[in-house]
């Protein structure tokens, strides 16, 4: 079959750019207040201390860097570095700060960009958000012409719901961009405010930012960028409640993306998580399997198998709820998950409340509420409540298979294969 390129509506009116300041602090007393309260001990304290030394180099006049650590203090860092003993993919980022507070006027700047920017990845990986947020401004700091390094402060500040902080940085990143040509980083950054507003709820803006994405993309030939933007634009098609839009979009994206790629995974995670709010179950059970030996992350793996729990609650396959209910509590209980705890925990219960656990159900709903009113999370604070008063008068929220035209029901059963044959590295 001919493919049918999606095509986005085309601006014709040019834009005046200026690159804006952005904002560098949340609700914290101090500068790496949150980073001390996310990792204790000696490896906090020589974290803090890397990272306060780091903003006062790099906003310090290039003429005055010689001044501003005293004679000893690369000897006493490495002692600290040494008695904290951190993994060694923590410990080189680490001792090159240590050599820029002993030769601060012979350190350059990308240097200690990328030692910055590599903490925050060892802490993105470890799921201490707010540390990785701290060193990734703190490389942004450093270069502040660098979008990419703008683009990700955005992206951890919007892991972490802090909005305000988060659009500021997508605003700046794009305007770097911009001025220098960045078209992956410029299309990004516009994706990264799309599904900012999202979140938000403000569906209209972010549609408006994912077309801007979408157009970047396709005027570069960035395949890749272009799915993760018509990925966006699906997900605004659903919560717009437009199923055959939405449809249409899912099939743009996976034909934008490469097979395998974690980007195709990740939308056939969505897509499927759609087709369990819409009843198709089993339709989505073989869609989320498929993509548990692609999306290895903590955080992605949580998400999954909440998917599947609430699946298999759906089509009344204990067994399997069961498996996925126990992983899910593994990953909760060993891993730093804030950022999708809420939803998993939401799943959980609909699954529960499906095969008639009420208690199950109500412990994870009552859960979710708490985790989604702690993180600022409106939906799913209003879905919690809902789910809560069903599962006390002991019914469960999920509806029935919704009724859909054939054609919509077909190219989604199309779909569903072509998702699983791609992921399991058969051509589609």
């Amino acid at each position: 079959m001919q493919s049918r390129k999606f095509r986005v509506p085309q601006r014709k009116t040019q834009r005046r750019w200026r690159v804006p300041p952005a904002l560098k602090r949340g609700d914290e007393v101090f500068e790496g207040l949150g980073l001390l309260d996310e990792v204790t001990g000696e490896k906090g304290l020589l974290l803090w201390q890397s990272l306060r030394d780091a903003l006062l180099w790099a906003e310090a006049p290039e003429g005055d860097r010689a001044s501003l650590f005293a004679a000893d203090a690369e000897r006493v860092r490495m002692a600290m570095l040494m008695a904290a003993a951190p993994a060694a993919d923590l410990e080189e980022p680490l001792a090159a700060l240590a050599r820029m507070v002993g030769e601060p006027n012979d350190t350059s700047e990308e240097m200690v960009s990328l030692a910055c920017r590599r903490v925050a990845q060892w802490a993105d990986e470890q799921g201490l958000l707010t540390t990785a947020l701290s060193f990734a401004q703190a490389a942004a700091t450093v270069t502040p012409g660098d979008a990419s390094a703008a683009f990700a402060v955005g992206q951890l500040a919007r892991r972490r719901a802090e909005h305000a902080r988060a659009e500021t940085w997508f605003r700046r990143a794009i305007a770097l961009a911009r001025q220098i040509g960045d078209w992956p980083t410029y299309s990004k950054s516009f994706l990264g405010l799309g599904r900012l507003y999202m979140q938000r709820g403000k569906l209209p803006v972010a549609r408006k930012f994912l077309i801007r994405s979408i157009r970047a993309a396709q005027r570069n030939s960035l395949h890749t960028l272009e799915g993760m933007g018509l990925h966006g634009l699906f997900g605004v098609a659903v919560e717009s409640e437009r199923p055959e839009e939405a449809q249409e979009l899912a099939r743009a994206a996976f034909e934008a993306h490469a097979p395998g790629s974690p980007e195709l995974s990740r939308l056939a995670q969505d897509v499927a998580y759609w087709w369990i709010t819409q009843g198709s179950f089993a339709r989505s059970l073989p869609v989320l399997r498929s993509t548990l030996r692609h999306l290895t992350l903590p955080s992605d793996q949580l998400t999954i198998y909440g998917n599947i729990a609430r699946a298999s609650g759906g089509i009344g396959d204990r067994d399997g709820f069961r498996e996925a209910w126990d992983a899910c509590h593994d990953l909760l209980a060993e891993a730093a998950v804030d950022d999708r705890a809420a939803q998993t925990l939401l799943d959980l219960a609909h699954g529960a409340a499906s095969l008639g656990l009420w208690d199950k159900a109500e412990t994870a709903a009552r859960q979710a509420l708490e985790t989604g009113s702690r993180r600022h999370e409106a939906k799913i604070r209003f879905s919690a409540e809902a789910l809560i008063d069903s599962v006390r008068h002991h019914r469960s929220a999920e509806t029935a298979k919704r009724v859909v035209k054939p054609a919509v029901e077909e190219a989604g059963e199309m779909l569903a294969e072509n998702f699983v044959r791609s992921l399991n590295g058969v051509p589609a």
